[in-house]
């Protein structure tokens, strides 16, 4: 399970319609709805600025958050839309829907390395080049994964890491079909220049 799910909190908005909705704004509140998961749709209000900072943080519409709202049991939840002012591009409305145990969900999911003792490419001083710090995978709501390990181990200088080359967490799936690639082992700028001094040398052998 992933370790940490963050918390979103919100209360619930007395009344429906544009009114509601408008007076919402005013108080500095976002309206949005939950919906879903075999129960009837819920109003409710989340602050402006906490919900600003999170869509400034990025990848609000594939995150699973934690819903906390007064009176209500906690329930997780991931984003289906935002609607935003057309001038101002600010959020005026939030949809999110419940997720029962077993809903299937998109997710990102952080990437760990491990055995770089293990890796002749490290040990020479190669360097650890990460392309995807992050693997979006699809995922059950009920058993997400924390970290997808990956290992070094038997890798040298130049040698790639594909998402074909890694066993991804059970019941978890890449949402990507093309082999991408995660990583790879870089020579050090050291050993590169050299390598570019020593074909120059041998050129210039040659030349004579």
């Amino acid at each position: 399970m992933a370790g940490e799910i963050p918390n979103l909190n919100a209360t619930v908005r007395a009344g429906t319609g544009k009114g509601a909705a408008r007076q919402a704004r005013r108080d500095g509140l976002v309206p949005g709805v939950v919906y879903g998961g075999g129960a009837d749709p819920i109003a409710i209000n989340l602050p402006f600025n906490e919900l600003l900072k999170r869509l400034k943080a990025g990848r609000f519409l594939s995150t699973l958050f934690n819903l906390q709202v007064e009176g209500e049991e906690d329930v997780r939840v991931i984003c289906r839309n935002v609607q935003r002012d057309v001038v101002k591009d600010l959020p005026t409305h939030v949809d999110f829907m419940r997720l029962r145990r077993t809903s299937k969900v998109k997710l990102f999911i952080p990437v760990e390395f491990t055995d770089e003792k293990d890796s002749p490419g490290i040990k020479r001083g190669g360097v650890l080049t990460v392309v995807r710090p992050e693997i979006e995978l699809v995922v059950t709501a009920g058993e997400i994964p924390e970290k997808v390990e990956i290992s070094l181990a038997g890798l040298d200088i130049n040698d790639h890491i594909s998402i074909s080359m890694v066993k991804l967490p059970e019941g978890s799936k890449a949402t990507i079909d093309r082999d991408f690639n995660i990583a790879s082992i870089s020579a050090p700028s050291g050993l590169a220049a050299s390598g570019d001094d020593e074909d120059e040398d041998a050129e210039e052998g040659t030349e004579e």
